[in-house]
């Protein structure tokens, strides 16, 4: 869209948008819409979506405001931003729940038509503070635009379209208009809605004509003094796209999948925050996909595992609730020692909890929620981005150590967005795998014989048969079986040695693991600020921030939970003072603790949300200071 404005241009490195407003305003699609704008332009940058769980709540009230805030810069980001820089509420509620995250001198642009004396009372507003002058006087920059009213006036001309109708695309006015002050063209929104609303011209055209209109505003009007830019990040070359977390964990057991040489078969009941995935996968049929919608949790992983079985790469997807109703079969698996890969994206808990929002609190569930000694292997992916990785690294072990994994993701990873180079195939890992064929022992007369536990010497996989194989016949269940001949057993000492041995192959996973890598620059760090999962972004910005200012802090994350990486115990003894910042009430810090006998130091919050930089900063300086109080700057 050509700019014909006169207003002064001034550069920034970065910038922290929110959009929020009722859960019916379209806040999720402005958001995701400025977000790919932002991308094209190269932009690095990182999103939090942030939803009621409610379909619909009470139009106008606290519960029911919606939110999505863009962190977009150019320059490497690490987080969706600790505070927005601009925040766009499209009614009381908006500006109320959001306002208190707001520093002293952000940018507000509020709905003004929706700030009457019922929609103030509804949040316990007294006066309307877009005319009381307290906005103006806590240091914010605002703007109060009747955007519903602009609307219906720029799609006056279509005349088959009632008020109502009209009304709903004041999100396409407010976005036109934040993109004309941060400088984002608007061609990738426009072929957007081309594509949703081809079937419906008058729609089409409407939200077409307010998104210019939102443009225009902001070309003609004085009421902003300065619009923005903000350039390129420099990148490494390459293809990139915009994703999610959900996005790239599907793509990676698509490309999983495709290196392994086999069929990919979802099992999966819909679930927030996990229920995107299988949407993914579902449209990917042409790519030897296929996707199960079960009945409920229990049936959707005994699909996956009858996959595996089969000789697939069954895979289920879940979150907290739905893992712990899989218990039973995650131990028929370890049981049968079948590849399966347990996705579970993380919720805010216990019981149905907050199903939108995010939690590292399955940790502990996903090491021994399940009964007797039953080992699984654990990774868990760390931005989203990383999604894709973390799921090709699950189906690896799962396929190779033939054990179900479980891929620990989360909401805020699952659901918001960065940029990610696209890999080539060549640069992908092979995962061939190969069934049994023929007869792999002899009996006790010397015949060829086939022993479905007859194990490989280096990881103590039992081969793989798939069900109709000639001679390949054997016992499948949850009962004990005799180790190497796979015939039911009670006897103690078979049992003993079973048990020891799944255990042993989940151990071996260790050797196939890379050192843990270690970021201290310096050289001369005391303390180690270690994290696992979504703590991964928050935890880099705020190392950062404290190296800012001289201090010497060393960071490492752990993407694999269970194994271990060998040399983790080093590693921890090395530094003074271990700091383990996590979104639950110290799960991975109990585990270091009693494994390592080392004296993590817990940092923990479960309040629905991530970390912020500064708040990690913080706790930083603190240990920092009880270390050392002459090497601290204050």
């Amino acid at each position: 869209m050509a700019d014909m404005s006169t207003t002064p241009l001034t550069q920034l490195d970065r910038v922290v948008i929110r959009f929020a407003g009722d859960s019916g305003d379209g806040m999720q699609l402005t958001g995701d819409r400025f977000t790919s704008d932002t991308a094209s332009l190269g932009n690095d940058l990182s999103t939090l979506p942030n939803f009621p769980a409610e379909i619909r709540a009470p139009q106008g009230t606290l519960p029911g405001v919606s939110s999505f805030q863009v962190h977009f810069a150019d320059h490497d980001i690490a987080t969706p931003g600790d505070a927005p820089d601009v925040l766009v509420a499209m009614n009381p509620a908006a500006l109320k729940a959001n306002l208190g995250d707001l520093p002293r001198g952000a940018t507000l642009i509020v709905n003004s038509d929706e700030f009457g004396k019922r929609n103030l009372a509804k949040v316990g507003y007294t006066s309307n503070p877009l005319e009381d002058g307290s906005l103006v006087e806590a240091g914010y920059q605002l703007h109060a635009l009747p955007l519903t009213s602009m609307t219906v006036e720029a799609l006056a001309p279509f005349e088959s379209l009632t008020r109502k109708e009209k009304e709903r695309a004041k999100n396409m006015l407010a976005l036109g208009l934040l993109s004309w002050l941060y400088s984002r063209d608007t061609a990738g929104t426009e072929a957007f809605l081309r594509a949703k609303f081809g079937a419906a011209p008058q729609i089409l055209e409407a939200n077409l004509t307010a998104l210019r209109a939102g443009h225009a505003y902001g070309e003609t009007t004085e009421g902003f003094a300065v619009r923005y830019q903000v350039a390129p990040a420099p990148m490494p070359p390459g293809t990139y796209r915009t994703i999610t977390g959900n996005q790239a964990l599907a793509l990676g057991l698509v490309a999983a999948a495709e290196r392994a040489g086999l069929h990919l078969v979802l099992g999966s009941y819909p679930i927030t925050p996990a229920s995107d995935i299988l949407h993914q996968l579902s449209a990917l049929k042409r790519h030897g996909v296929t996707t199960l919608q079960a009945e409920d949790e229990i049936a959707a992983i005994g699909m996956a595992l009858g996959a595996s079985f089969g000789g697939a790469l069954g895979v289920t997807t879940t979150s907290g609730p739905g893992l712990a109703l899989k218990s039973e079969t995650i131990g028929l698996a370890v049981s049968t020692e079948l590849p399966l890969v347990i996705v579970d994206i993380q919720r805010g808990g216990p019981s149905t909890g907050l199903p939108t929002k995010t939690e590292q609190s399955d940790l502990l569930q996903a090491m021994y929620g399940r009964n007797g000694e039953s080992p699984v292997p654990v990774v868990a992916a760390k931005s989203p981005t990383d999604c894709f990785d973390a799921a090709i690294e699950a189906a690896r072990i799962a396929t190779a150590f033939r054990t179900p994994v479980i891929l620990l993701s989360d909401g805020y990873l699952g659901n918001g967005s960065e940029p990610w180079s696209v890999p080539t195939v060549a640069d992908l890992p092979d995962l061939r795998v190969s069934f049994a064929s023929e007869a792999n022992d002899l009996d006790g007369e010397g015949r060829p014989v086939f022993h479905p536990f007859k194990r490989d010497p280096d990881t103590l996989a039992r081969p793989w048969a798939v069900p109709g194989t000639p001679g390949l016949e054997h016992r499948i269940g949850g009962i004990e079986k005799a180790d190497v001949t796979g015939h039911i057993s009670y006897d103690p000492a078979n049992h003993d040695r079973m048990v020891r041995l799944r255990q042993a192959k989940v151990d071996r996973v260790a050797a196939t693991i890379p050192p843990l890598e270690v970021d201290d620059p310096s050289g001369e760090a005391r303390v180690l600020v270690l994290g696992w999962g979504s703590t991964y972004g928050p935890i880099a910005a705020a190392t950062r921030l404290v190296r800012a200012t001289g201090g010497h802090v060393a960071r490492a994350h752990l993407r694999h939970l269970n194994p271990f990486p060998a040399d983790l115990g080093e590693v921890l003894r090395r530094y003074d003072r271990v700091v383990l910042p996590e979104m639950n009430l110290g799960q991975l810090a109990m585990l270091l603790r009693a494994r390592y006998l080392v004296d993590v130091q817990s940092h923990t919050a479960v309040r629905g949300l991530p970390f912020t930089a500064a708040e990690l900063a913080q706790v930083i300086h603190e240990h920092l200071l009880a270390l050392a109080p002459e090497e601290v700057s204050v």
